[in-house]
């Protein structure tokens, strides 16, 4: 399989830490598609992605997944023991549930702030910015953090007792925030304890660098 993405962002982040929690990474090929020269917008990677977003899988018999939520749930479920999106019903339901509050209240927020609001990719592929709305955004992701202190204090992970993609999208989030110098608000200890251990686990730890030349299996 192939991975289009770009090694630092918070997107492709979240693929990168659902690879190494279900211990795939050797069966992946990364390709760097560089933001910055706006590649990502380019009709031949469109071809293979409409939005335009990374990151993006690639199939052997040449499908193309994008968004991670969908991505995560394929590589969950190739080994028929999904640990990430949930067993049960329930579980399934609470998950994903989470996980786009995640996306909505936090990380979409703080993508719409860094488009429009800060210099973004350049001016090469930010074409059009409303500093008000980016503003307005950043304001609603402050908000999103304050919601998942809430949550926090109550239980260990975002989604309850264990580690899910629900985390995985929070953590995208406050990854992003870091990058545009967002910081996690003084009075939301709960949220700040429970980033740095997930700091802490290999798979967030070392997203990064496994896109180094590995042999693939």
């Amino acid at each position: 399989m192939k991975i289009y993405d770009w090694p630092t962002g918070p997107y492709p982040a979240r693929v990168r830490i659902a690879l190494a929690e279900k211990n795939l990474r050797s069966h992946v090929r990364f390709v760097l598609v560089d933001l910055y020269k706006g590649e990502h917008k380019k009709p031949e990677f469109l071809a293979k992605n409409y939005s335009g977003t990374l990151p993006v899988l690639e199939l052997d018999d040449r499908t193309f997944i994008g968004e991670c939520t969908a991505i995560t749930e394929y590589l969950d479920a190739l080994d028929g023991a999904p640990t990430l999106t949930g067993r049960t019903p329930r579980e399934k339901g609470v998950i994903h549930m989470m996980s786009k509050r995640a996306e909505l209240e936090l990380l979409d927020a703080i993508s719409v702030y860094f488009h429009h609001a800060t210099p973004g990719l350049g001016p090469h592929v930010e074409i059009y910015q409303n500093p008000e709305w980016g503003f307005r955004q950043r304001d609603k992701a402050l908000r999103g953090m304050h919601y998942f202190d809430g949550i926090l204090q109550r239980q260990p992970f975002v989604a309850g007792e264990a580690f899910t993609m629900a985390d995985i999208t929070l953590i995208g989030g406050l990854i992003f925030a870091g990058l545009v110098n967002v910081p996690v608000p003084v009075e939301c200890e709960a949220l700040s304890a429970w980033y740095a251990r997930m700091q802490e686990r290999p798979s967030v730890k070392n997203r990064i660098t496994m896109s180094e030349p590995i042999e693939a299996s």
